[in-house]
């Protein structure tokens, strides 16, 4: 098969690139779920904005944080509709500038302005550490927040004798419809998505906070079955907290984060031959013989259920639980039927009377 991704299904967490990351995933063959867990939203009133602005002008910062891309593009922009463009470059010309991530480091290179070091981890904790390290006592550091507060990291630059002067330059909301977002939970407790993408740290916490009381099935799926997949270290962070595995490439880039996804699910992939044929699970789809044969959710399970223990007969009870509920024995032949039709492969599913079903594993 060419496209890597067939037969897998992957939710999308993010906003502002959904669509670039989701192009990206469907020509490798995925099929996409869109639910953005939050979206960023320019500060509505820009008073705090254009206040710590003039802070930075009146006190000029020793040290600046720029931790994301579009935060710095989006202060430099909001100064020059102010008129303060030029003497806020010029301030944090003479900064000790540090670049959180290459977003970040191409913002400010981009204004004209130069970056001295970076994180390798790409994490507020480590450019923390390393400013404790260079000596910040009675010196301004200027902190531009990506979306909200960071007051661990606030907190530990004043105990060390800095002078904080946060910079707030857009903010995380809701997503306007919910109503995708509380679809992928139900999809990831439901085990009906094969992997679900993170692009920032808060799109973790709001997935979570959106699950509500099935936060905790979520959890366990994402432990388990569905694959927790993100940009890099820092948005990982909040799933790791709570012991979920996740996968991450080493450079922060979409591309990356495909290549990463690209490399890892195909690894899930279940191969059996079967009743002469060479059979292969993946996410949603059987492959028959090198055929990409896409089933609906119940024969699906079915399928999962049977390979799990190949050649092993499977009672129609047992079957039925993998059912969704409220479903009889009635539902089982059902999808055991629509099972065979999807599989278009004789003699894959055999009948054993009056106890059941099993794959007949070469």
């Amino acid at each position: 098969m060419s496209d890597e991704l067939s037969g897998f299904t992957v939710g999308v967490t993010a906003d502002r690139r959904r669509d670039e990351l989701a192009a990206l995933l469907e020509r490798r063959g995925a099929r996409i779920v869109l639910a953005p867990a939050l979206r960023i939203v320019p500060l509505a009133d820009d008073t705090e904005l254009r206040a710590a602005t003039r802070a930075c002008l009146e006190r000029p910062p020793d040290v600046l944080m720029a931790n994301t891309g579009i935060g710095m593009r989006g202060w430099l922009e909001a100064a020059e509709g102010w008129g303060l463009a030029e003497p806020l470059r010029s301030v944090l010309g003479h900064s000790y500038i540090v670049a959180r991530g290459p977003k970040a480091r191409g913002a400010i290179r981009a204004a004209g302005l130069h970056d001295e070091w970076s994180p390798v981890s790409e994490s507020c904790e480590e450019v923390v550490d390393h400013l404790q390290r260079r000596g910040v006592a009675g010196q301004v550091v200027a902190m531009q927040l990506h979306g909200e507060r960071q007051p661990e990291c606030t907190a530990a630059l004043e105990a060390a004798g800095a002078t904080v002067i946060e910079v707030p330059v857009y903010r995380w909301a809701p997503p306007t419809d919910p109503a995708p977002l509380h679809r992928l939970v139900d999809l990831i407790t439901g085990r009906l998505v094969d992997a679900v993408t993170f692009t920032s740290a808060p799109a973790a916490g709001a997935l979570l906070r959106a699950a509500g009381a099935s936060g905790d099935a979520v959890l366990d799926a994402l432990r388990s079955d569905v694959l927790a997949a993100c940009v890099g270290p820092v948005t990982a962070a909040p799933l790791r907290r709570h012991g979920v595995p996740v996968v991450a490439p080493t450079r922060a880039r979409l591309g990356a984060l495909v290549r990463t996804i690209v490399d890892e699910l195909p690894q899930r992939a279940v191969n059996l031959k079967v009743a002469g044929h060479v059979l292969t699970l993946r996410g949603h789809a059987a492959v028959v013989d090198g055929e990409l044969r896409p089933l609906a959710p119940a024969p699906m399970s079915v399928l999962r259920a049977l390979a799990a223990t190949p050649g092993r007969v499977l009672s129609r009870a047992a079957l039925l639980r993998t059912l969704p509920r409220g479903a009889d024995e009635h539902a089982v032949e059902m999808a055991v039927a629509r099972l065979r039709a999807g599989l278009g492969a004789p003699g894959v599913v055999q009948t054993v009377v009056k106890r059941g079903y099993r794959l007949p594993v070469d």
